[in-house]
């Protein structure tokens, strides 16, 4: 298998490779459902895990962005970021299969510490992954269509995520009432299935091919990764992505145990209202895609930040009447749309602002600075787990204030979302009575915005 990078792509290469990475995309996502989310955490409430280890199952993802160091090293060793990533891509999706092959081996199955052994393998290296993965991105998908080619992808890939988890959860759920002695053999073989799925994901990624990365001179590593932080405007998008991710994440990986153990909903339930919140992202990730190119990412991130805080707090009043399920279901609703349009803007504008010869540098350095707060946050969750409305206050306050530093950030071609409002309204209005935008409403706002910036 030749696995060379090519030293310059026909426009025809570059549109099978997009086509091939929206494909890997499913792949992946289909084997993050069925060993990840809500999923995970139910298998391991299921095991008699307490909250501190479903706070250290949430951790791992960020915990192990650490690796990314090593990511770095391999690229400028090797500068193959494609075999790279293949290598590390099968070692980090191998553990998944073992794990679901345990029980069919061991009478005692998977142990929570086995569990967490064998996670802690799969996301170290899907970790070196993600870094050199990224770096590939940034040469391979044209910068004039990056919001809209991840939106697409992005949708096409919540759509697999929204099909797969509804047949599981109504599976699992048929299962704990009528087979409740095999439940955790189900989840191993969902564990085989989404293992099988992670490889055919390796073979898709084999397939892309990969643009020739620019020279990198022989640099101490260390000195390469503190390129970013020399880099005023990169340092203080990575001060706004530490605050927001810390934020974030010192309450969500406990919506699911709330609803299950607070709320005492049924699997299928919380599934329903994570479809539910995946539906209104797929519905919106086009506009903001639309948006992040025409205007800023940051412009995005500036209007839909609020909104998902708002979310945050209104959990806090999430009681346990079943009253407040219309509580969840707009929560759920908005979060979806809001949160999308972060996670797409946020991405997009790593990329953008990251400087193409130290893109692996700039990259790495981002995920392992931004995971410090991610990772640790959902331990002090644990630890607060008597304290629910507390958490999710702190979580709120602290989200409040990284939009401070988003205000910091300089964008190329950013305008601010005041002026951008009335032109997305607009669109969501159109959208709703089923007629096409006026493109003389987005010409207007857009020649209205360089009239003030002028």
């Amino acid at each position: 298998m030749k696995l060379r990078p090519s030293v310059q792509l026909t426009e025809q290469q570059v549109q099978s490779g997009l086509k091939l990475v929206t494909k890997d995309g499913l792949a992946a996502e289909a084997m993050a459902t069925l060993t990840g989310g809500a999923f995970l955490v139910a298998m391991a409430v299921s095991m008699g895990a307490s909250s501190i280890q479903i706070g250290l199952l949430a951790a791992l993802p960020t915990f192990a962005n650490i690796a990314q160091l090593f990511a770095i090293w391999l690229v400028q060793k090797y500068r193959n970021r494609r075999a790279i990533s293949i290598i590390c891509s099968f070692l980090a999706r191998f553990p998944l299969l073992v794990i679901g092959v345990l029980p069919f081996i061991f009478t005692g199955g998977t142990s929570l510490k086995a569990l967490i052994f064998l996670l802690f393998f799969h996301y170290i290296f899907g970790s070196i992954t993600g870094a050199s993965w990224n770096s590939w991105m940034k040469d391979l998908v044209p910068e004039k269509v990056l919001g809209t080619y991840f939106s697409h992808r992005t949708r096409l890939v919540q759509l697999v995520n929204l099909t797969l988890s509804l047949v599981l959860a109504l599976s699992l759920d048929y299962v704990k009432l009528h087979f409740p002695q095999q439940e955790m053999m189900a989840y191993s073989i969902m564990f085989i299935a989404g293992g099988v799925l992670g490889m055919l994901g390796v073979y898709l990624m084999s397939r892309t091919p990969e643009p020739l990365q620019p020279p990198m001179p022989p640099q101490n590593i260390f000195k390469l990764v503190s390129k970013p932080l020399k880099h005023k405007n990169f340092r203080k998008l990575l001060v706004f992505n530490s605050f927001w991710s810390f934020a974030l994440n010192l309450a969500t990986p406990f919506f699911t145990v709330i609803m299950m153990r607070t709320l005492q909903l049924p699997l299928s339930y919380i599934i329903g209202l994570s479809m539910l919140s995946q539906v209104s992202s797929i519905a919106f990730l086009k506009i903001w895609g639309v948006y992040s190119d025409r205007y800023s990412n940051k412009t995005v991130i500036a209007i839909c930040a609020p909104v998902y805080i708002g979310c945050l707090l209104a959990w806090a009043f999430a009681g346990d009447h079943m009253l407040n399920m219309a509580l969840l279901v707009a929560i759920h609703v908005v979060s979806g749309i809001a949160i999308g349009g972060v996670n797409l803007a946020m991405n997009n504008i790593v990329l953008k602002l990251t400087p193409r010869e130290d893109a692996i540098a700039f990259i790495a350095a981002r995920n392992m600075i931004t995971a410090i707060f991610p990772a640790v946050a959902p331990i002090v969750g644990g630890l607060l787990a008597e304290f629910f409305v507390a958490r999710q206050i702190i979580a709120v306050v602290l989200a409040i204030c990284s939009l401070r530093f988003l205000k910091m950030v300089q964008e190329e071609g950013e305008i601010g979302k005041e002026q951008v409002l009335p032109a997305m309204l607009n669109h969501v209005r159109a959208l709703f009575v089923k007629r096409k935008v006026v493109p003389q409403i987005i010409e207007q706002t857009e020649q209205k915005s360089m009239g003030n910036s002028q």
